[in-house]
């Protein structure tokens, strides 16, 4: 790309030089940020709005507009904006993320959402697509990160942050010019990372396929088989047993939170809740405490070889497994997550795998409470799985199949999340080069292809 005739210094270490003719000024002198509704004062109260919850914006700038409601009922407590405004959420890690948008097709042209977003309103010299880009570019998410106040997953970006965040402002024609041409290339980016995003979806079902194969089918397909009455199985190797969960293990329930421990001896201990216990691995970035008395703490312990369960939560979350090998000690579980103590250690591996299959899911989906996007499973449930048993040698080599086969695909998904990743990368330098006139891109023709960008960006 070229580059404009002259640049002089912008005054700003971080900035740098700037084309000779773009002005620097704060945000706030040409966009308002959070502005009244009193643009929407003239409407009926029962007039339907659009309704954006966080997850209705997309990273890539798209909008999910299915929900509307009447103004009456978000008008207190929602965040207000109207076509033509840009929302940047502001709490971690949406804002990393680059969560916002350019708002376009909102019911009656206005809209409601999360508090979560800080909107801001372009002025009479300021485009609102090149607004939107402004704040998708790397060097206002970057600098962000390190004006975002609160702990943990709380952390957000202040309004003053946007307010006085310095811009090189070109004139409104350029910035027409800056905002085509970046819509141009980054429509062929988004289409790149849409490509490799089911691409991720397709080798996820391909592992879970994978893995349901070998755990119910074995590695000999000259073995004779047998017919199965169990749900979503129609035949088995025929030498395999079957054998409820309760002849194999204890099932242990959790501690509910909110018990009444006012004059009891209590002390705090980490507890493991649904959000810690994923499909076949723990997330344990964030573990809560909670006051338990002191004669209840045993009854609630976590073992070495305990294979944990979700009680529920969404039907992702129902049933999944994985195994407990005392990553913190010591530590409890909530009543969400069921402790499967199995009377032989070496069968804990084989009853988390066995947990992750299809028929597992089928099993609990079919036996589970179900909700709107909510499910839960009784522990006399969980004690009734039927759980397939190969031989123990058999049974050992087919989990060695089953580690062999993920790890392939694993190695996979990485390698494509790191191309996304690349890909994102670009998107957000290119912004940056663009919206501060690192590059010329007056009379740009749009002329790229997607070839190009896979080349850039490997």
């Amino acid at each position: 790309m070229k580059h404009y005739p002259e640049y002089r210094n912008s005054g700003i270490d971080w900035l740098g030089e700037v084309p000779e003719a773009w002005p620097v000024k704060r945000l706030k002198f040409e966009a308002t940020l959070n502005p009244s509704r009193q643009s929407i004062a003239h409407m009926d109260r029962d007039e339907q709005v659009s309704f954006l919850p966080m997850e209705a914006i997309g990273d890539d700038g798209s909008l999910r507009l299915d929900e509307t409601r009447p103004i009456s009922e978000v008008e207190n407590g929602y965040t207000f904006f109207q076509d033509s405004d840009v929302t940047i959420a502001k709490i971690t890690p949406c804002f990393e993320n680059g969560k916002g948008a350019h708002m376009r097709g909102l019911a009656n042209g206005a809209g409601f959402g999360t508090t979560e977003l800080i909107v801001v309103r372009s002025g009479k010299r300021c485009r609102p697509d090149f607004l939107y880009y402004l704040t998708q570019a790397s060097h206002f998410r970057k600098r962000g990160e390190g004006f975002m106040y609160g702990t943990g997953g709380q952390k957000r970006v202040p309004d003053d942050y946007v307010r006085d965040f310095p811009v090189a402002w070109p004139s409104p024609d350029e910035q027409v010019d800056i905002a085509d041409f970046l819509a141009d290339q980054t429509r062929e980016v988004d289409a790149l990372i849409a490509e490799k995003e089911e691409l991720l979806r397709l080798m996820a079902e391909f592992r879970a396929t994978g893995t349901t194969e070998i755990l119910t089918k074995g590695l000999n397909h000259e073995a004779p088989m047998r017919k199965c009455d169990l749900p979503g199985l129609e035949e088995i190797p025929a030498h395999w047993s079957v054998l409820r969960l309760k002849f194999l293990a204890e099932v242990q329930s959790g501690i509910a939170k909110g018990k009444d421990v006012d004059g009891i001896d209590t002390v705090s201990m980490p507890y493991l809740r649904v959000a810690n216990v994923q499909d076949g691995h723990l997330n344990l970035e964030e573990i809560s405490y909670l006051p338990v008395a002191k004669s209840e703490v045993s009854r609630y312990l976590l073992k070495p070889f305990d294979v944990l369960m979700n009680e529920g939560g969404d039907y992702d979350k129902l049933g999944r497994g994985t195994i407990w090998h005392g990553e913190i000690e010591p530590c409890i579980h909530q009543n969400h997550v069921f402790a499967v103590r199995s009377h032989e250690k070496e069968d804990a591996y084989w009853l988390a795998a066995i947990s992750r299959t299809s028929y597992a899911k089928f099993y609990f989906m079919g036996r589970a409470k179900q909700s709107t996007n909510l499910a839960s499973i009784s522990q006399r449930n969980i004690v009734e799985f039927p759980v397939l048993l190969p031989p123990r040698e058999e049974r050992n080599e087919l989990l060695r199949a089953v580690t062999d086969h993920e790890a392939k695909v694993d190695a996979l998904v990485e390698h494509v999340k790191e191309h996304i990743e690349l890909l994102r990368e670009y998107k957000s330098a290119l912004i940056s080069e663009a919206v501060t006139g690192q590059i010329d891109v007056r009379g740009y023709a749009a002329t790229s292809s997607e070839a190009s960008f896979e080349g850039q960006a490997a």
